[in-house]
């Protein structure tokens, strides 16, 4: 899933090493936090693929420094590492839209599921729906687990392990229906983009200033009208 999130957040723009890590924990420090020992053997694996390249910003003439990282570069032990930056190549767009393509168990599981979704926006349709709907049984089966074991369980554990098990089963209630709303969302705007029938409209409310229909209060209204276009026709003898 790093290989995802990297290569993703350098389709938005190249950037050097710590950018990047800044941009993993705020695009998926909810999910998950990564370490420097995991993405730099990342970056050389990417590397080494053909899917990133590292470039070298060119320096200010006679200073040997970048024009971005001038103040940083002026420091002793700054060394040429800080001033590398990764950009993705052809073959790693590429590989980018594979990933974003696939909507296994691996896409909608724990370690997955988040990276997947920072990344919707690129993701078509089709493929959001199955990872949707794919994270709703996995969190549904979940959360039934845990019911059969709050039922099982009883009196047998001890009041902070039945508290444990409670909070866990809400997260997932609470999950289910977060999950609902946004399948729903993406259901709507796919019968939007299809020019499909709207929702069904809420008949039971009411304006009051509306004209009474049917068979007794639209019939009525009618007569009255027509009755009143015949008064208003000096040739036309009023009906009785």
């Amino acid at each position: 899933m790093l290989e995802l999130a990297v290569l993703g957040l350098l389709h938005e723009a190249p950037m050097h090493g710590y950018e990047l890590r800044k941009q993993l924990h705020a695009r998926l420090g909810t999910f998950r936090a990564f370490s420097w020992g995991s993405l730099y053997p990342t970056l050389r694996r990417l590397q080494r693929a053909g899917l990133i390249v590292e470039t070298v910003p060119e320096e200010l003439p006679g200073t040997g420094t970048s024009p971005a990282r001038t103040d940083r570069a002026a420091r002793p032990g700054w060394g040429r590492r800080g001033r590398r930056v990764y950009e993705l190549t052809a073959e790693g767009k590429e590989r980018l839209d594979d990933l974003l393509e696939e909507s296994g168990p691996q896409a909608w599981d724990d370690e997955g599921f988040g990276v997947h979704l920072a990344f919707f926006a690129r993701t078509p349709v089709e493929v959001r729906m199955r990872i949707l709907e794919g994270r709703r049984r996995r969190v549904e089966e979940r959360r039934e687990g845990l019911r059969a074991t709050l039922t099982r369980a009883g009196q047998q554990i001890d009041r902070y392990t039945l508290e444990l098990h409670r909070i866990g089963l809400d997260t997932t209630e609470r999950e289910v229906r977060w999950l609902n709303e946004l399948i729903a969302h993406e259901q709507a705007e796919a019968r939007a983009a299809a020019g499909g029938p709207d929702p069904p409209v809420d008949t039971t409310a009411t304006d009051s200033t509306v004209a009474p229909t049917g068979p007794s209060g639209g019939d009525d209204a009618e007569v009255a009208s027509s009755r009143g276009a015949q008064s208003d026709d000096p040739d036309t003898p009023a009906r009785p």
